[in-house]
């Protein structure tokens, strides 16, 4: 292939060939790989899998090493023999989720198994596979080339399963160690249709709980009740007092810092495919969440949501049984849009509480930062041309996903563009039972990764 704008990069086509020749070697070596537990949650097989990376990245040729942080370590690799060249950091995480309830699995979840042209076990999609991805892609270039096409960063988390509590910090402490142009995340499923995605944002979040009291114990429904204050009553008013029937989040002050989205990200999100008479269809909804009138893609990108995880109290046998609880919690989650923060919204609850009901007590929880990359970005473009290189097929341009990821930490901190690009069947079931990745997803994300370099290099 010629060098042109429109083309293939020079080189990748070789890649290309390199990668298709070695497809069953690579499936081996991703099954190889998924084979070692790394459970964060219960600290299983952590340490060992994070040394089997640094010895994976090491014969690659880059310098590879774990860095220690308060709990569980993170793995940083480099390649930076490319003077003037843009430097890409790929973010990916080493740990899973636990693989129960284990007697939902067809096969064991840590002896991956091909059937129906998938991987069968835990990690394969969340996110080992799609990592694998990126390494393969690596040395795919060093064995076709000798080199990489641009500077590679590799930082893989050991903790983004319990909710990453220390990337900040890391990545606040070794600021020059990271510094980069761009990061990209392979994470995620891609679109339902099976179209790939490029991703620029993420929601936070802020999770807390609100616990109610009543009497000193559980009392007589008649015999008290109309008597003593109920505290699932006193949490449902509260409740109601936060969010009313129209979709309305009436927390004072809540919106106050939110930053509409621009232009860009509205004609983007109207270009997705997201009919809401699909989603009603799908969930079997006959509606959806108020308020009617808001676009799907609007409602998981560019709006703050609250939503209730668990009202908690009293009686939940079977039967009935006539009490008055004593005692009374919800679980909520309020998803953040740029540019609030969770410190500015635990505060706002806070105070909304302490007005509407001060007996109740406000617990606040984990927090996370939205993040937020321009669409505007000058790495859009080659990182669009990569997929199309690889995969033969336009991707979507998605403003923002409706979870949360710790992009923030690359956004906010490094004050680097950061984008998310998932290898994954939109299928994959990951966090669940029978967690998988198609081998032709597998073999792309090499594929993308591959050209993902040969685009930032030019």
């Amino acid at each position: 292939m010629t060098n042109g704008a429109g083309s293939t990069p020079e080189g990748l086509e070789k890649v290309f060939a390199h990668i298709k020749a070695n497809e069953e070697a690579f499936i081996r070596r991703v099954m190889d790989y998924v084979r070692h537990p790394s459970i964060s949650a219960h600290n299983i097989g952590i340490r060992e899998v994070a040394a089997l990376l640094v010895d994976m990245l090491s014969g690659l040729g880059m310098q590879a090493e774990t860095i220690a942080t308060e709990n569980h370590p993170m793995v940083l690799a480099r390649w930076e023999k490319k003077p003037g060249a843009p430097t890409v950091l790929l973010y990916g995480h080493y740990d899973v989720q636990p693989p129960d309830p284990l007697e939902e699995w067809v096969s064991p979840p840590f002896e991956p198994t091909i059937r129906d042209g998938r991987i069968w076990a835990r990690g394969i999609g969340d996110n080992k596979g799609q990592h694998f991805a990126q390494i393969m892609a690596i040395e795919s270039h060093l064995a076709v080339h000798g080199e990489l096409p641009c500077n590679v960063l590799f930082l893989l988390e050991g903790e983004e399963e319990i909710g990453s509590p220390h990337i900040a910090s890391f990545v606040e402490k070794h600021r020059d160690r990271l510094k980069a142009d761009l990061v990209v995340t392979a994470d995620g499923p891609l679109h339902e249709s099976g179209r790939p995605t490029v991703t620029f944002g993420v929601r936070g979040v802020a999770s807390f709980e609100l616990r109610a009291r009543g009497a000193k114990r559980d009392l007589h429904s008649g015999n008290f009740g109309g008597v003593s204050p109920n505290p699932i009553w006193t949490l449902v008013h509260l409740l109601g007092t936060m969010k009313n029937a129209q979709g309305e989040i009436t927390i004072e002050g809540f919106h106050d810092s939110i930053v509409p989205p621009t232009a860009l990200e509205r004609e983007a999100a109207a270009r997705l495919p997201m009919a809401a008479g699909d989603v009603k269809a799908e969930l079997d909804l006959k509606a959806l969440d108020a308020p009617q009138d808001r676009p799907v893609a609007d409602r998981l990108m560019f709006h703050p949501t609250l939503t209730i995880n668990g009202l908690h109290g009293g009686y939940g046998g079977p039967g009935s049984k006539t009490v008055l609880p004593h005692e009374a919690f919800a679980k909520c989650d309020i998803r953040l849009v740029e540019a609030m923060t969770p410190a500015e919204v635990f505060a706002k609850v806070a105070a909304h509480v302490k007005k509407h009901a001060p007996d109740v007590q406000f617990v606040p929880l984990n927090g996370m930062l939205p993040s937020k990359t321009p669409m505007e970005s000058p790495f859009a473009e080659p990182i669009r041309q990569a997929i199309v290189d690889a995969q033969g097929v336009e991707p979507l341009l998605v403003p923002s996903a409706g979870g949360s990821l710790p992009d923030y930490v690359f956004t906010k901190i490094l004050g680097t563009h950061a984008f998310v690009v998932p290898y994954a069947n939109a299928d994959e079931a990951n966090h669940a039972p029978n967690e998988n990745l198609k081998l032709e997803c597998f073999l792309n994300g090499i594929r993308t990764g591959a050209a993902l370099l040969s685009r930032l290099g030019r």
